[in-house]
């Protein structure tokens, strides 16, 4: 948000900037969606919903992800909340309590750390290797766990690396929690955007529900970032807890984004198909064209729409000492937004975010490769 403040400043004076800085896909809501939204303003329905959201958004996030993955919920544990990042705040909310530990893989979303330590929980980091693509492993996990654990977060595709946790590692990983009495939090944001292969969701494992809180977005998977529209899929006596911390706070979810929510999610998927489709090219022109900047290294993300770039071999030059001080001289010297990975729990990347057009991609990276190239 920082980052975006000062990138406006520097529009707002006619500066002609690269935003590779959002997290949110360039396209428009799918016009059947939109549609849905103004009908139900029409119909006057703006009115107060129930807290979780009305049954009709619950049945549709319920047979989605059932239909997509194989889960078993009934809508008694589904709630509709304002954003994933919602889902998620009153999740950790709920479930950690003052000196709980929760273990979060790194490089990590920006939110997670602040909003565990808000709820009084102590984050513990679990490093992973750049060479293996930032890949979580069961092991990995089993390693970090002590007899505080309270709950595990997986990110999955990630952002920011876009790093995808195995089938094999993550029906581990559920069986740990398990049997273990951990609870798993299950970040779904970019669950249909994986490259590596066909979507997998930690709510399949349906023997395991008792341990799992699924944590759904529709920002990213239907273009809907503005619209705030999100849920949690758990166990209905968390559901009860969410939906009671939700209705002392913010309430129902907008009426009217909930009727749009039952269309994007009850409709045709043909839009997701045809978004994963371009994201995946954006990727792959992303990656060719950073290959061109001498030292620069990145790793290959199999989800999101990220790139993790290393800018290591650029630290001390040109009296540059940290990522956060690359990034920026990025924005004010070569007019090219990114974020530096300090927000992420790393100091040696930044995050580029690819949802732009080719020409915007090849533009900015040029301005990035002449930036670094320079630097003595």
């Amino acid at each position: 948000m920082a980052v975006a403040a000062e990138a406006a400043k520097l529009r707002a004076q006619g500066v002609n900037l690269v935003d590779f800085g959002a997290g949110e896909p360039h396209f428009a809501t799918p016009r059947h969606i939109k549609d849905a939204a103004i009908a139900a303003i029409d119909a006057n329905f703006t009115r107060y919903t129930v807290v979780p959201g009305i049954p009709d958004v619950r049945k549709a996030i319920v047979e989605r992800h059932a239909a997509d993955f194989g889960s078993e919920y009934d809508i008694t544990e589904a709630i509709f909340t304002t954003g994933g990042k919602q889902a998620l705040f009153n999740t950790l909310q709920i479930l950690v309590d003052h000196g709980d530990e929760v273990i979060l893989p790194v490089p990590y979303w920006v939110s997670f750390k602040d909003i565990i330590q808000y709820a009084g929980g102590k984050v513990v980091f679990l490093e992973t290797k750049e060479a293996e693509n930032f890949r979580i492993t069961a092991d990995a996990i089993e390693k970090a766990i002590t007899p505080k654990t309270k709950a595990i977060i997986l990110n999955s595709p990630s952002n920011p690396a876009g790093a995808v946790v195995s089938a094999e590692d993550l029906e581990r990983i559920v069986r740990l929690a398990h049997e273990r009495n951990i609870f798993l939090l299950l970040d779904e944001c970019y669950v249909y955007l994986n490259y590596a292969g066909k979507p997998v969701s930690g709510g399949s494992f349906t023997w395991a529900k008792d341990h799992i809180v699924v944590l759904g977005s529709l920002s990213k998977t239907y273009a809907m970032t503005g619209w705030r529209a999100g849920y949690a899929l758990a166990p209905k006596a968390i559901v009860a807890g969410l939906s009671k911390l939700q209705s002392q706070s913010t309430s129902n979810a907008t009426s009217f984004v909930q009727k749009a929510a039952i269309v994007a999610l009850a409709g045709s998927q043909e839009c997701v198909a045809e978004f994963r489709a371009e994201f995946r090219e954006l990727r792959d022109h992303m990656l060719a064209s950073l290959a061109k900047i001498p030292g620069l290294t990145c790793t290959k993300p199999e989800g999101a729409f990220y790139v993790y770039p290393n800018i290591s071999a650029y630290i001390g030059k040109g009296g540059i000492k940290t990522a956060a001080e690359l990034a920026t001289r990025l924005l004010h010297e070569a007019h090219v937004v990114a974020v530096p990975g300090e927000a992420f729990g790393t100091h040696e990347h930044i995050r580029l975010s690819y949802p732009v057009t080719k020409e915007n991609i090849t533009e900015g990276t040029r301005r990035i490769g002449e930036f670094l190239t320079n630097l003595k």
